[in-house]
């Protein structure tokens, strides 16, 4: 399995667009709601509620990557604002700033820092990205601890019904499949906390790739809780696994720092997998 199959893989959050309703001119007597609806309401709301208030979350963190044989410890820098970027920052030897990802609603940036190379591609040039139907706004989500919906950059009562919900004892699933997606969240019915995403991706042809994202050590931060460890395992159709463990410490809301990166005319733009080999060589 090539390493740049791989990263592809990691990328993803794999949403789809999804289509809006057709109003209709026949007037229909609206049904009461159960009691069970009204619950599963209630317990979408309090999940939907624990969406962080604050717009920036920036952090140290502690990075991991496993991928066979292959094993990668970095320490960095994640800072974010909503509805507007994510950026890692990996550094080498624990001052020397190595890799760079930044997200952006319009395009992704994987930067080499140590031999000046590059790559800046729309989320429509990157085939992987492309073929899924990532957007921004859910790798938002599944960096903020958040529910999302495909097409969607926020979630109103509109959206939330689409959800469907089974619920044991304090655990909650929550889910929705569209054509070959399956999405899936654990929550606690007690306080609406997210413990795990999943996504799954079924095709006849590619394959079945997965993505797991475990949420945990929570700390208050603003009036919320937010997970500071990220456990995310990302399976290949071959079976082939790709494991990153994401620490954060001293959570804050740091606001003062540039949203894009300018690229020096001394780096060289290059393909993905150029990158990805001088990345794992760190």
């Amino acid at each position: 399995m090539r390493t740049s199959s791989i990263l592809k893989v990691a990328l993803v959050a794999v949403p789809l667009a999804f289509a809006s309703c057709k109003s209709s001119k026949t007037v229909v007597a609206p049904q009461p709601v159960t009691q069970e609806q009204q619950k599963a309401q209630d317990i979408l709301q309090r999940v939907n509620d624990n969406v962080q208030s604050t717009k920036f979350v920036t952090s140290k963190i502690r990075f991991q990557v496993q991928m066979g044989t292959q094993d990668l410890s970095l320490t960095g820098n994640l800072k974010m604002k909503r509805d507007d970027v994510i950026r890692l920052q990996l550094m080498a030897f624990g001052f020397v700033e190595a890799a760079r990802l930044e997200f952006t609603k319009d395009y992704v940036l994987i930067m080499d820092r140590i031999n000046k190379q590059y790559l800046r591609a729309t989320y429509e040039q990157i085939d992987f990205l492309r073929n899924s139907g990532l957007n921004f706004y859910s790798l938002q989500a599944l960096f903020w601890n958040e529910l999302f919906q495909p097409g969607q950059d926020k979630l109103n009562q509109e959206v939330l019904n689409n959800y469907q919900m089974r619920i044991g004892g304090d655990d909650v699933i929550i889910s929705f499949v569209k054509d070959k997606m399956t999405y899936k969240w654990l929550a606690n019915q007690s306080d609406g906390r997210i413990r795990m995403a999943n996504i799954l991706y079924k095709d006849r042809i590619h394959g079945t790739t997965q993505l797991n994202w475990d949420y945990s050590d929570y700390k208050t931060f603003g009036k919320k809780q937010f997970p500071t460890e990220n456990g995310i395992v990302f399976t290949t159709a071959n079976n082939k696994e790709i494991k990153i463990n994401m620490v954060l410490n001293y959570l804050g809301s740091e606001s003062e720092w540039e949203t894009r990166t300018s690229i020096s005319n001394k780096y060289k733009e290059v393909k993905l997998d150029d990158i990805l080999r001088r990345f794992m060589s760190l």
